[in-house]
Order: C-alpha cells, then structure tokens, then sequence
C-alpha cells in the first residue's frame, strides 16, 4: 500500500457538510459525483496530499444511510492507495483479511476500490483504491 488516498466521512447532506469543509480546511469542494453502485453522492476536498470523502446516502438501503442510522455522522472509512488492487486483494485474502467484494469495482474519483471488512481490520472499514489510467 502506497498511502492513505482518503479519509471518508459520513454526512447526512454534502451540501450543509461541504460548507463546514471548505472553511475548515480552507479550501473548496473539486468534485461531486453519484455512485449509483452505492447509493451515495461524494464530495471531495483536498489540502496539501490529503483528501477527504464526504458520503452522502441516496436511498435508504445505501451503506452510508445504515452506517448513520447506527453511528450518526463522521469517519467511514480509510482509503489506500494501491499500485494494483487484484494483487493487493489477493494478498490479503492469503492473510486471512474478509473482503467485502470478489473483483474491484468502480468508485468515485476515478478509481477501481474494494473494502475490507472492519471485523478482520480491528474495527475498521478499509478501502483500497486503484486509479484507472
């Protein structure tokens, strides 16, 4: 794994969470973009190498709608960038780590991405991302 790719961040609105984002961080909203896949609407915001996913739920049955119904807003996720995703999905799966999916599949900001489950990852939901060229 290269680096942290993003942080992604839980929001009942990208809208009203994108404001508070953009003033903290000092800097503007660069992409909004639905994930049909997922029921969910992104933001994105970046400062310096960091970026930072704001997840928005569509629907009821999208993850991020359950994910606020159990948690409320805030911390998602944790994204890595990876060099190639089948390899590092293979990988882990030898080291006992549950994957959520199979093969890749495509995310926002023009990624291929697969998560790992939080219960073989100390609680935590882990993405990886791959940039599709």
């Amino acid at each position: 794994m290269n680096k942290v790719e993003h942080i992604g961040i839980a929001v009942n609105s990208v809208k009203l969470a994108g404001n508070i984002y953009e003033k903290l961080l000092n800097t503007p909203v660069y992409k909004t973009e639905i994930i049909d896949s997922e029921g969910v609407l992104t933001a994105f915001l970046q400062t310096g190498p960091n970026k930072i996913e704001l997840l928005q739920a569509l629907n009821e049955d999208s993850p991020i709608a359950k994910f606020i119904a159990q948690k409320g807003e805030g911390i998602h996720h944790i994204a890595f960038e990876v060099d190639d995703i089948v390899a590092e999905m293979q990988r882990l799966k030898s080291e006992g780590f549950i994957l959520l999916n199979d093969e890749p599949k495509r995310g926002a900001d023009n990624k291929l991405v697969c998560f790992v489950h939080p219960k073989s990852a100390n609680g935590v939901l882990i993405e990886l991302c791959q940039s599709i060229s």
